[in-house]
């Protein structure tokens, strides 16, 4: 059966693989290069399947354990093969396929919560706002015992989120244990559509300033934005910080659609080509209907892709200062192309340049694709790739996107690593099982929670020291909050006060002025430059 499969998908997989890689998209070796006959060009694909087929029936048979075909070949074979391109090209089996349209479409079928192994366990992280697990009552820390009477010991995160997931309307039932509960809860819950949104609620800040975080860039981000946007008042917004850090990128028309959305109309966002993609220019239609109030974007290493399209339109245009960190560099165009069996191909076809011509992509010919993943040595520049921004600041290529500020996170104590692991997850836990969770709007942990928390830590016997504690002492009510208002109301409002005590964000709102000193200036420079001659 294994061999009967092998024969029907695997085989044409890897022609078609060879393929894009190779003789019909473009010459693969010099030989290929050279040769104009199409027989030529035939036997030698022939002969790398040939070969291909030789090696994996001397290793199927001589092996000293029965092979795994489906591990051999699409863990194996196919992705070591794309590896030797790019860190970025893939190869997507059903499963990872199905979770790349999902996070794209930001919606699937199930309960609507997230779930994170803790000693063995699945347990409840967060339910989403106004999902069904949410209206059932499940909350954060509830350990999932059974799904559907199916207990979940040996079970991995993953396999008991597919036993969430399934077809809207129908019923599943999910048992779950509970700290302070005699026994297990059961809940009866209707899956029904999840959508995850990508732009979390907008909110003020300060007076007059407003805050838009963007998670990713899926196919409804610009519509988010908007909405949001126009729920807050756009027109009363005095300055904008934009958050795009740890925002992985995305889909490239909804990075496009957000710069659309601050630039204005006719400016140039993206522009990308490759060896058989033909350069294209994305423009902005819409433009920002002469909104031009100053904006501040958050970035920091996890920042790529989309994230750095949108962040490298607006500081190339002066449309916005930059702080934090420098981005990823991740400026690769992927095209995906689906295969047989619900599989699909994610090839490397073009690169992105900003507005001003520069290359967005980092240099990872020179080092192991674990430090370009880690972003070790990431700190450069392409001294080569210089160019100029609208008012003729100097911009660099080739390492992602440099801040116009920087902003440096300091790095986590022994403490901090050790509350974000798992302690403060824990103690939130356990105290709601001893304190109504109704909270006040607005409420911050006091000095009893934050010594109720000294004491948790003690009795856990977490590693830590009173000098440690000391230090940490406002990190820890902030941190506290976040955790704590997860459980007390949801995540929304979690990531709202969490903004609002953000260190870095006070730092961006203190930087208005010098966004709003780039927009007057750019616009000088814009007016002198097509002012007709005299």
């Amino acid at each position: 059966m294994a061999r009967k499969r092998l024969g029907f998908f695997v085989l044409p997989l890897i022609i078609a693989a060879f393929s894009l890689l190779g003789g019909l998209y473009g010459p693969r070796i010099p030989v290929a290069s050279a040769a104009t006959d199409p027989e030529v060009a035939e036997r030698v694909l022939d002969n790398e399947v040939d070969n291909f087929a030789k090696v994996y029936a001397l290793i199927e048979q001589n092996f000293a354990e029965p092979v795994n075909s489906d591990k051999a070949i699409y863990r194996g074979a196919i992705p070591g093969m794309l590896r030797t391109l790019d860190p970025h090209s893939n190869f997507f089996d059903p499963k990872d396929y199905q979770a790349v349209l999902e996070d794209q479409q930001g919606k699937y079928y199930g309960v609507g919560m997230s779930v994170s192994p803790r000693n063995g366990k699945t347990v409840v992280i967060a339910p989403f706002p106004g999902s069904p697990a949410y209206k059932a009552g499940l909350r954060p820390g509830d350990i999932i015992v059974f799904v559907n009477d199916k207990p979940t010991d040996g079970l991995n995160t993953t396999e008991v989120a597919d036993l969430l997931k399934g077809p809207r309307g129908t019923p599943v039932k999910v048992v779950v244990s509970r700290e302070g509960a005699p026994d297990y809860i059961t809940f009866s819950i209707v899956r029904d559509e999840i959508n995850r949104k990508s732009v979390p609620d907008a909110t003020w800040v300060r007076d007059g300033i407003a805050y838009v975080k963007i998670l990713q860039f899926a196919e409804n981000t610009g519509r988010e934005l908007d909405e949001n946007l126009r729920r807050l008042g756009e027109q009363n917004i005095h300055g904008l910080v934009l958050d795009l850090r740890g925002n992985p990128g995305g889909l490239l028309n909804s990075g496009v659609a957000v710069a659309d959305h601050f630039l204005q109309k006719g400016q140039l966002i993206v522009s990308h080509h490759g060896r058989s993609s033909p350069e294209r220019p994305y423009i902005a239609k819409n433009g920002n209907h002469g909104l031009s109030y100053p904006i501040v974007v958050l970035v920091d290493h996890s920042s790529a892709s989309a994230a750095e399209i949108v962040s490298g339109a607006l500081q190339d245009h002066d449309r916005a200062w930059v702080l934090g960190e420098q981005t990823f560099g991740k400026g690769l165009v992927q095209t995906v192309f689906p295969l047989r069996e619900r599989t699909a191909l994610a090839l490397t076809t073009a690169h992105f340049y900003t507005p001003s011509g520069r290359l967005i992509q980092r240099d990872y010919s020179k080092e192991s694709f674990y430090d370009y993943y880690t972003h070790r040595g990431a700190e450069t520049r392409n001294e080569m790739d210089v160019k100029m921004t609208d008012s003729g600041r100097r911009v660099y290529g080739g390492g992602g996107i440099t801040p116009d500020e920087k902003y440096e996170t300091p790095k986590l104590d022994h403490l901090q690593v050790e509350l974000i692991r798992s302690a403060l997850f824990n103690f939130t836990r356990a105290y709601f099982a001893k304190h109504n969770s109704k909270l006040a709007e607005g409420w911050m942990p006091d000095e009893q929670v934050v010594e109720a928390l000294h004491e948790h830590l003690l009795a856990a016997k977490v590693p830590f020291t009173e000098k440690e504690f000391t230090q940490d002492h406002d990190w820890i009510r902030r941190y506290l909050a976040k955790e704590m208002y997860i459980y007390a109301f949801n995540v929304d409002a979690s990531d709202e006060v969490f903004a609002k005590t953000d260190p870095e964000v006070a730092r961006a709102v203190d930087a208005m002025p010098k966004a709003q000193s780039l927009v007057d200036t750019a616009r000088k420079a814009v007016a002198q430059r097509v002012a007709p001659v005299r």
